[in-house]
């Protein structure tokens, strides 16, 4: 049988892959606070977090080794400060502040602030940004408000747990800045070697001092749950979410990759009605159909 020639046009997988990476990364991106829902309960955020970056050490350690991945020589510096940004203060941030009363919902909302502050600071970077593309900011912002309204609660707000929310604000912002000025590019298997381990080092003494982390290690309850939730951290959020973080800074404008943390919110509270059956209501959708529109004025070219 003469066989069917596939369209000229038809487009190859690499290329169907690039244009798949936001929405993969957003899905990925957006399991955090889930991870958070079934981890927080069995034990101490900082504790979690070690072994999350010890995880991630113990696994990309002997690949690095194996593949023989170039050392990014003359940039360890730069790398590891913005891993220590981007994961230790973010992460460590978020996770004390939702563990101290913070609501998931107002987390989300001052966190979803990055992308205006990023588009503020981004003639730092030598970025412009345009006046659709602020557009497109406000919408995104006004989404993720209407997305998490109906979920804010002001009980057991303290100003500790706003501090540590708005600190982690600041943190992914100053690290995506920061990677994309001064470490762009580098090997995204020795790199990121250097940054969680960077960060392991930063996390390990507040863990020391603030969850006495012997005994926080032995009052981990290594239920399945938690188990399940310690692997995706490592596995999905720690390593994948993170290399394709990295990609698109390479291949995009910061403001333009900030603006898809619009979408999590929306993406996280979507997952949350299926799994948990927390409510989505139609403000929650016309919420999520503005951050779509916003993030599409962002990143159209």
């Amino acid at each position: 049988m003469p066989q069917v020639a596939s369209p000229a046009n038809a487009p190859a997988p690499a290329s169907v892959w690039v244009a798949s990476m936001p929405f993969v990364f957003v899905i990925i991106w957006s399991t955090g606070f889930i991870v958070a829902k079934f981890g927080l309960p069995y034990a101490p955020p900082l504790t979690f977090l070690l072994l999350r970056f010890a995880g991630v050490l113990l696994l990309l350690g002997p690949l690095v080794l194996l593949m023989r991945a170039p050392w990014p020589s003359g940039r360890v510096g730069h790398i590891a400060l913005a891993g220590v940004l981007v994961q230790a203060g973010y992460l460590g941030g978020v996770w004390c502040a939702i563990k101290l009363g913070m609501p998931a919902g107002l987390s989300a909302l001052i966190v979803g602030m990055q992308p205006i502050l990023t588009a503020f600071a981004a003639p730092l970077i030598g970025e412009r940004v345009y006046g659709k593309q602020w557009l497109g900011l406000a919408f995104g912002i006004a989404g993720v408000g209407l997305v998490v309204a109906n979920k804010i609660s002001l009980i057991g707000l303290s100003w500790q747990s706003i501090a540590l929310c708005l600190m982690a604000l600041l943190s992914i912002t100053v690290g995506t800045l920061y990677q994309k000025r001064h470490c762009p590019q580098f090997d995204l298997r020795s790199g990121t070697l250097i940054q969680f381990a960077a960060s392991f080092v930063v996390v390990l003494p507040f863990a020391i001092a603030f969850e006495q982390l012997t005994p926080a290690l032995q009052t981990v309850q290594w239920t399945p749950r938690f188990i399940g939730a310690l692997m995706w951290s490592i596995l999905a959020l720690s390593i994948g979410a993170i290399f394709l973080l990295f990609a698109l800074i390479r291949k995009s404008a910061a403001t333009s990759v900030t603006s898809l943390l619009y979408l999590t919110p929306p993406t996280t509270a979507l997952m949350a009605w299926a799994m948990f059956g927390e409510a989505f209501s139609l403000t929650g959708a016309a919420g999520m159909l503005l951050a779509v529109i916003g993030v599409y004025f962002v990143v159209k070219k």
